[in-house]
This record gives C-alpha cells, sequence and structure tokens, in this order.
C-alpha cells in the first residue's frame, strides 16, 4: 500500500551534521506518527525520533539536543537533522509510518534503510 523512500545517509566526520528524508508514496493516514529508527551492527533496533500529525515529539535520551525531527512541506515527509555526530550513531537508520485509517488498528510501514557512517 505504501512505499517509503529515504536519502540523505552517508559518511561523515565527529562532530558532522547529516539530514535524512523520508516521503510515504501514498499518503492514507489521517493521524499518524512518522519516525525514525537505527540497527547498529549486532544491536537491537532502537528509536531514535518520532514525531506525530499532531506535532508531538519523542526522542531517544541519546540524541535529545543533537537531533530534531521536523515535517515537511509535502503531506506524511518527515526529516531528521542530525548535528554533532558521534561515531555511536553509526547504523543503518529506518523510516517508519503508521497510523490509523479507522477504528483502533494501526498500520505500520518501514523503509529499506540508509545507512549512516561517522567516522572519529
Amino acid at each position: 500500500q505504501v512505499q517509503l523512500v529515504e536519502s540523505g545517509g552517508g559518511l561523515v566526520q565527529a562532530g558532522g551534521s547529516l539530514r535524512l528524508s523520508c516521503a510515504a508514496s501514498r499518503s492514507i493516514f489521517i493521524i499518524n506518527i512518522m519516525g525514525w529508527y537505527r540497527q547498529a551492527p549486532g544491536k537491537q533496533r532502537e528509536l531514535v525520533a518520532t514525531i506525530s500529525s499532531g506535532g508531538v515529539t519523542n526522542y531517544a535520551d541519546s540524541v535529545k539536543g543533537r537531533f530534531t525531527i521536523s515535517r515537511g512541506n509535502a503531506k506524511d515527509t518527515v526529516y531528521l537533522q542530525m548535528n554533532n555526530l558521534k561515531p555511536e550513531d553509526t547504523a543503518v537508520y529506518y523510516c517508519n509510518y503508521q497510523g490509523w485509517v479507522r477504528g483502533p488498528e494501526r498500520d505500520d510501514y518501514w523503509g529499506q534503510g540508509t545507512q549512516v557512517t561517522v567516522s572519529s
């Protein structure tokens, strides 16, 4: 039903910045949450940041003050501005899109992932 297109990953030195973007191919959720999760080699996938259709944000403690999640101009798009990157931020970053068309059941979609590598 929905494809998430991600971009913005790459290689950056510690202290540098990257901006990730994600756009849903179809806008199907009036009420929704978009966000980013990441997974480092040998580690479990973890939440980085989310933002709801109402503008409520949530951040992992490890990225607070450094990362900013925001909605784009187009409907159901999201950005992650990552500043002061650290080597421990190195991971594959996955875009997530979840929401409700109607009723209590939630639908959930994931992007393919974009690699972020921070060198020291």
